[in-house]
Parts: C-alpha cells; structure tokens; sequence
C-alpha cells in the first residue's frame, strides 16, 4: 500500500501556490485556514482535513491527484476559458467541482486501500 508523504505533498501545494505568485496568506484566506496551519502544511508538519484539502485543490484549480501523488491529469481549468457560463452556471459548477473533487479523493482512497 502507498503511503501519503505529508512533506511532498506539502511542498506540491507550495510550488503552485508560488507559481500562482500568492503568498501563504492570500492562500490561507482563499481556504478559511490560517496562515501558521498552511505553513505547516506545506513543511508537511501537520495533517490537514480531507475539507481543507479539498478547498486548496479547489483555491489553486488543481486535481487533487496531483496534490497527493504528482500526478498530473487534464484539468477542466484550460476547458473552461473556452466557455462563457454566466454566474449562476459558474457557482453550480463550483459546487459540483465540489463534489466531484470529494468523489475522486475518495476513489484514490479506496484504490490505495485495495492495492493492500
């Protein structure tokens, strides 16, 4: 079975969070955590909840996948800058990306505990 590394993941967050050219607070606040929790987070000193998780994949529009094993996959982040939705699609959008990200954390949870 496969273990998370709180300490790669940790840094994964980091590097797109620098990418993205926020600093620890702006991302903090994006994710209703503070700025000391992120930053323990990203040393991989401190395990966050699988709700916090879920708001930064979301905060930095990343798959969560890539976050826990560095494994990218498409995004429907390049898709979307082809649409135009209007604000009430977009928040249904953001409440079903939501769900989807909780459905495939669980899924890669579920696959880690099988391989066992």
């Amino acid at each position: 079975m496969r273990e998370l590394d709180y300490g790669k993941m940790g840094n994964r967050i980091r590097q797109v969070r620098k990418a993205k050219g926020w600093s620890q607070d702006e991302l903090a606040k994006k994710c209703g955590i503070s700025m000391s929790f992120l930053g323990h987070i990203e040393r991989g000193t401190r395990i966050m909840s699988l709700e916090t998780f879920v708001n930064i994949c979301l905060a930095l529009d990343t798959d969560a996948d890539e976050m826990l094993w560095g494994v990218a996959h498409a995004s429907n982040a390049v898709l979307d800058m082809f649409r135009s939705p209007d604000s009430e699609q977009k928040e249904k959008k953001r409440e079903s990306d939501s769900y989807s990200m909780y459905v495939r954390i669980m899924k890669s949870v579920a696959e880690i505990m099988n391989e066992a």
